[in-house]
C-alpha cells in the first residue's frame, strides 16, 4: 500500500515537471508551480481529514499522506520565496503585509511545519492533541486559495463544498446529530 501512496503522491510533481520542462506548456512557470503545488497540498490535506470517515484502510498511513501534503506546501512556499521573491526577504515581508492572502498562507504553513516536526512517533504522543489545528489550516488555506484567485470559480466552490461536507461529517461523528439508519422496532 505504501508504494501506491508514494506513486500517487508524486503524480502532481511528475505532471508539473513534464509540463514545465518537456512539453513547455506553462506560459507563466511561477504561477503554474503555485497552482500545481497549492492544489496538491490542499487536496492531500483534505484527504488526511477524511481517512477515518471514508478511507479506513488508509488511516494507518495518515502520517505519510500528511507529510506529502506538507511536502507540496513546502514546494509552494519555496516557489514564493525563491522564484517569485528571488530570496529578497524584505520584499517578501512587504508582499506578505500588503496581501492578506499571503499571510494566511504563511500562518497555515507555520502550523504545517509544527505538525510535520511533531509527527514522529515520540513527539506525536506528546503533541497529537495539537494536530487538530489541521482544521484551522484547512480553513485558512481555503481562504488563501480563494483570495489568491481573486474570483470564485467552479474549483473554488468545489473545495468549499468538500470542506463543508468534511466539517459536517466530523461534527456528526462527534455529536451524532444526523442519523442515517432507521431504527427497527421489535
Amino acid at each position: 500500500m505504501k508504494k501506491i501512496i508514494w506513486f500517487v503522491a508524486f503524480l502532481p510533481l511528475s505532471y508539473m515537471l513534464l509540463e514545465l520542462f518537456i512539453f513547455q506548456n506553462a506560459s507563466d512557470p511561477i504561477k503554474y508551480i503555485y497552482s500545481i503545488t497549492g492544489t496538491a497540498a490542499i487536496a492531500i490535506l483534505f484527504l488526511t481529514t477524511t481517512l477515518s470517515l471514508w478511507f479506513k484502510k488508509l488511516v494507518k498511513h495518515r502520517r505519510l499522506i500528511g507529510l506529502f501534503g506538507f511536502f507540496y506546501a513546502f514546494l509552494h512556499m519555496a516557489n514564493f520565496l525563491i522564484l517569485d521573491m528571488e530570496l529578497d526577504v524584505l520584499f517578501a515581508l512587504e508582499e506578505t503585509l500588503d496581501k492578506p492572502f499571503i499571510y494566511l498562507g504563511m500562518i497555515s504553513f507555520t502550523a504545517l511545519v509544527f505538525m510535520s516536526v511533531t509527527s514522529t512517533k515520540i513527539l506525536f504522543k506528546k503533541y497529537n492533541k495539537y494536530h487538530k489545528v489541521l482544521y484551522l489550516v484547512l480553513i485558512l488555506t481555503t481562504i488563501h486559495f480563494v483570495m489568491a484567485q481573486k474570483s470564485l470559480s467552479i474549483l473554488q466552490f468545489t473545495y468549499l463544498g468538500i470542506f463543508a461536507v468534511i466539517l459536517l461529517a466530523k461534527i456528526n461523528k462527534k455529536t451524532k446529530f444526523f442519523t442515517f439508519k432507521e431504527k427497527i422496532k421489535a
